[in-house]
């Protein structure tokens, strides 16, 4: 147990490397380590394979590091769910993207997917699952046909995924690493445990008294966690459970600006490139004044 505390910028240059295989929390829009793939888009890394859980903002940042004079940031994806930011539309670059062939793609659904953390956090090599087989999904996956031994019955087998790296967003931390999340968890658990390294930011870092006072509240446990960084407003703009509610006007305006590539390149110049921090970012979207009031939506919506 030692501190882990340190910036995020700190924390991606040490800890993710080129050509890392890259696991990020959250659910959707829902608690995306937003300020870490800021950090690694600024940071320009090189050829990172991903695991898409349902990533949808945080798969649009990461693809702004392809086809954009940038280099290849991406190269290689595990995909159940990308490009699209559900009800609010698909990314026209992440499109863009997928659509050029550049990035190797094989596909599962959400639950397969999540099975793979399971298996890796498990240590052993796959699970069995009634699931896939008998789709499409089956045909461009990675996954296997097997005849169970005690029953002979056909099942599918998917592999453990070990990521080398995962950037988790929390509600709470201590500087040691342990975490707690408000609300479903999804697989966060899972895959903090499969992955070689992780790095979570949290929008409060506690002491770690108020860890022992509650800890069976305690998701992920300390042992799992690399690189500790507080970064209140670290989801947006996407949603914090219980913190505050996505800022879907400024999610449109990405929408908006990628509809053409020049229009596209300023606002990735503006947003991210030309600031020196999330912070930073945070204050050219509004700041404490339009978190508050995104804190006073999600309020309303409990």
């Amino acid at each position: 147990m030692t501190d882990k505390c340190r910036p995020v910028a700190e924390a991606v240059r040490e800890l993710i490397d080129d050509g890392d295989y890259l696991a990020t929390g959250g659910f959707g829009a829902n608690r995306i380590a937003t300020a870490v793939i800021h950090e690694i888009v600024r940071q320009r890394k090189q050829h990172l394979g991903l695991a898409g859980h349902t990533t949808t903002h945080d798969f649009q940042l990461l693809c702004s590091g392809n086809l954009t004079g940038r280099g290849q940031l991406l190269n290689r994806v595990d995909a159940a769910y990308i490009i699209g930011l559900e009800a609010r539309g698909l990314s026209p670059h992440a499109r863009r993207v997928m659509e050029s062939g550049e990035v190797k793609i094989c596909e599962w659904t959400n639950y397969t997917l999540a099975l793979r953390f399971q298996a890796a956090s498990m240590g052993v090599p796959f699970l069995p699952v009634r699931s896939v087989a008998g789709t499409d999904t089956f045909q461009h996956s990675a996954a296997r046909a097997v005849e169970c031994p005690f029953t002979g019955q056909r099942l599918t087998a998917v592999p453990a995924l070990f990521p080398d790296v995962a950037a988790i967003h929390v509600h709470q931390a201590d500087r040691y690493g342990n975490c707690r999340i408000r609300g479903t968890a999804v697989s966060d658990g899972l895959v903090a445990r499969a992955a070689h390294k992780v790095i979570v930011t949290c929008e409060e870092l506690v002491a770690d008294d108020v860890i022992r006072e509650d800890p069976t509240s305690t998701v992920i446990p300390f042992y799992c966690v690399d690189a500790v960084c507080e970064v209140p407003g670290g989801s947006y703009p996407g949603n914090m459970p219980y913190a505050y509610f996505s800022d879907e006007e400024h999610l449109r305006g990405w929408l908006h600006a990628e509809r053409e590539p020049e229009r596209y390149q300023q606002w990735l110049s503006n947003y991210l490139f030309e600031v020196a921090s999330f912070d930073e970012y945070l204050e050219k979207c509004g700041g404490r004044k339009r978190l508050q009031e995104l804190r006073q939506e999600e309020l309303l919506d409990a």
